[in-house]
C-alpha cells in the first residue's frame, strides 16, 4: 500500500509539471487548437452522449418545465435504487404513503429502457465567491446530466424522453397536492392549500352559483378557443363587495373546484414593475394569482404623483439629518401600467391557464382602466345575506332545510343589512348539545338588534341633515334681512 500511495503521488506531480509547462511554453493560440484536438479526439474514443437539463431557462427567469419532469419522473423511479435520497412529506388523498423520496444532490442511478442502459446524474454547483448575492435567485446551479451510448441516439431522444415526459405527467397528477403561495420580493415560498371551502358549501345566490362554475369550466377546457381568437389563455375576476361577503372563501372553493394553485401577490412587498415580472414569470400555469383588498394594496392612481413629491420632499430633509430609513421611506415603486403589463399585456402571455383575481371592498375606489372588460372578465358583486344565502348556511351549520322560523328569518333579512360571515357566527353552535332552533333565535335576535340600530341610525342621520338645513334657510333669512336693511 505505502509503494501505490507513492507512485500515484509522483504520477500526479508529472501532470502538474506537465501542465504547467504545457501553458508557460506554449502560446494560447496553439493551447486552444490542441484543446481543440483532443476533444475531438476523446470523441471518437469516448462512445457516450450527454444531454444537461437545467433548473432555470432564459437567464434563470423561467423554472424548465424538462428538469420539472425529469425530477418528478426520477422521484418516482429513483428510490429503489439510489443510495442518497431526499424526503419530503405531502399530503395526497387517498394515500396511505405520505413520504415521497427522491434524488439527492451529486448522486447517480442507472435505469434501463428497452434493453438499453442509461445514466442519470443530480447535480449542484455552488460558486465559492459572492454568498451575498443581490441576485434575486439563489447562486446555487442545479442539473440532471443523462448520458448514454451513441448508438442509442433515436431511441433515447424520440422515444425514452418522450416515455418519460408523459409519465412524469401521470405521477404529477395522481400526486398533486394544491398549494398557496406568497412573495417576498422576485421569489415564491409555499405551503400546503387545505382550505375545505367548495361550490357546495359556498353561501351565494343557487344562479349566480351556477353561472360562476359554468364560466369556470368553459375556461378550463378553452384551450383551443383563446389560441383561435389570438388571446393569452387567461381570465380576470373582479370579486367586489363589503367586508364579511365571502370574497375569500370563493377565491379558495374556485381554486378547489379547479383543482388550481394559488398565488396570494402582495403588492407592497414588490419593490418595482421588473420584480413584478419576474414573480409572474415564475407562476406554474393552473394557477390562480390573487390580489386581495388592491384599493389598499398600491396607490395606483393619479394620487402617487403626490406621494412620489411628498417621498422627495423627505429625502431631501434627510440630507440634513442623515440617510438613515431612505430604504423605509421610497417603498415600493410598482406603477398602475406596470399592472396593467402583467395582468392583460404581453407578459401575461407567459405561461397559460391562469386566472387573475382582484378582490375589494370599494370597486368605485379603482381605476377604471384596470377593472375594464378585457382584463376584468366577469365583475361578481358579493352582497348582504339573503334568505337564499341564509339557507345555505342553515344547511352547513345546523343541517337543516325548512323550520317554522325561516319565514321570520327571511322577513328580517329583506328589512336589514346582514354580511353571510355574521350570520353564520350567529348560526354556529356555541355547544354541540345545542339545539337548532336556540341558533335560529340567537339569529332572530341579532337581525332585531341589527334592524333597530340602523333605523336608529337613519333616525339620526336625517336628524342631522334636518338641523343642517333649517341652519342654511337660517343663514339665507338672515342674509335676505340684513340686505333690505331689517338688521344694522
Amino acid at each position: 500500500m505505502p509503494q501505490t500511495w507513492t507512485q500515484l503521488g509522483s504520477f500526479m506531480a508529472s501532470v502538474m509539471f506537465i501542465s504547467a509547462m504545457f501553458t508557460r511554453l506554449f502560446p494560447p493560440a496553439l493551447q486552444a487548437h490542441l484543446k481543440m484536438y483532443t476533444k475531438k479526439f476523446f470523441s471518437l474514443v469516448y462512445p457516450y452522449i450527454r444531454i444537461t437539463f437545467h433548473e432555470f431557462t432564459g437567464e434563470r427567469l423561467m423554472k424548465s418545465e424538462a428538469y420539472t419532469s425529469i425530477k418528478i419522473y426520477l422521484s418516482e423511479h429513483s428510490s429503489q435504487r439510489a443510495t442518497k435520497l431526499k424526503g419530503e412529506v405531502v399530503k395526497v388523498k387517498d394515500t396511505s404513503t405520505p413520504l415521497i423520496l427522491s434524488m439527492d444532490d451529486n448522486e447517480e442511478i442507472i435505469e434501463e429502457f428497452q434493453g438499453v442502459k442509461v445514466w442519470w446524474g443530480s447535480y449542484k454547483i455552488t460558486p465559492r465567491t459572492n454568498t451575498f448575492s443581490w441576485y434575486p435567485f439563489s447562486d446555487e446551479k442545479r442539473y440532471y446530466k443523462l448520458t448514454f451510448h451513441k448508438r442509442y441516439r433515436t431511441l433515447i431522444t424520440e422515444s425514452y424522453l418522450k416515455h418519460l415526459f408523459e409519465e412524469a405527467k401521470a405521477i404529477e397528477i395522481k400526486n398533486r397536492q394544491l398549494k398557496l403561495y406568497t412573495n417576498n420580493k422576485t421569489r415564491w415560498s409555499h405551503v400546503v392549500f387545505e382550505h375545505p371551502a367548495t361550490f357546495d358549501t359556498l353561501a351565494m345566490k343557487p344562479k349566480m352559483k351556477e353561472d360562476i362554475i359554468n364560466d369556470l369550466v368553459r375556461f378550463k377546457s378553452g384551450k383551443d378557443y383563446y389560441a383561435k381568437v389570438g388571446k393569452a389563455w387567461k381570465r380576470g375576476y373582479l370579486l367586489y363587495g363589503p367586508p364579511g361577503t365571502g370574497k375569500s372563501t370563493m377565491i379558495a372553493a374556485m381554486a378547489n373546484f379547479m383543482n388550481y394553485d394559488v398565488y396570494d401577490l402582495e403588492l407592497t412587498a414588490v419593490k418595482d414593475n421588473s420584480d413584478l415580472r419576474k414573480l409572474l414569470i415564475n407562476t406554474s400555469s393552473k394557477a390562480i394569482i390573487v390580489i386581495e383588498d388592491i384599493d389598499c394594496s398600491l396607490d395606483l392612481t393619479g394620487q402617487r404623483k403626490k406621494k412620489t413629491e411628498k417621498v422627495k420632499g423627505k429625502e431631501k430633509s434627510s440630507t440634513k439629518r442623515g440617510d438613515e430609513d431612505d430604504d423605509d421611506d421610497v417603498g415600493s415603486k410598482v406603477t398602475l401600467s406596470g399592472l396593467l403589463n402583467v395582468v392583460d399585456g404581453i407578459w401575461s402571455a407567459c405561461g397559460g391557464e391562469r386566472i387573475m383575481i382582484f378582490t375589494t371592498n370599494f370597486v368605485e375606489k379603482l381605476d377604471p382602466a384596470l377593472i375594464r372588460r378585457g382584463r376584468m372578465d366577469k365583475h361578481i358583486e358579493l352582497t348582504y345575506c339573503c334568505y337564499e344565502t341564509f339557507k345555505v348556511l342553515a344547511k352547513n351549520y345546523l343541517n337543516v332545510e325548512s323550520h317554522h322560523l325561516f319565514s321570520r328569518i327571511e322577513k328580517l333579512l329583506e328589512e336589514t343589512k346582514m354580511t353571510p360571515a355574521d350570520v353564520a357566527e350567529n348560526l354556529m353552535p356555541k355547544s354541540l348539545d345545542e339545539e337548532v332552533e336556540s341558533n335560529l333565535h340567537s339569529l332572530i335576535q341579532a337581525l332585531e338588534i341589527s334592524k333597530e340600530d340602523a333605523e336608529k341610525k337613519k333616525a339620526e342621520t336625517e336628524r342631522k341633515e334636518s338641523n343642517v338645513q333649517e341652519s342654511k334657510a337660517s343663514d339665507k333669512l338672515g342674509e335676505g334681512m340684513e340686505e333690505n336693511g331689517i338688521i344694522n
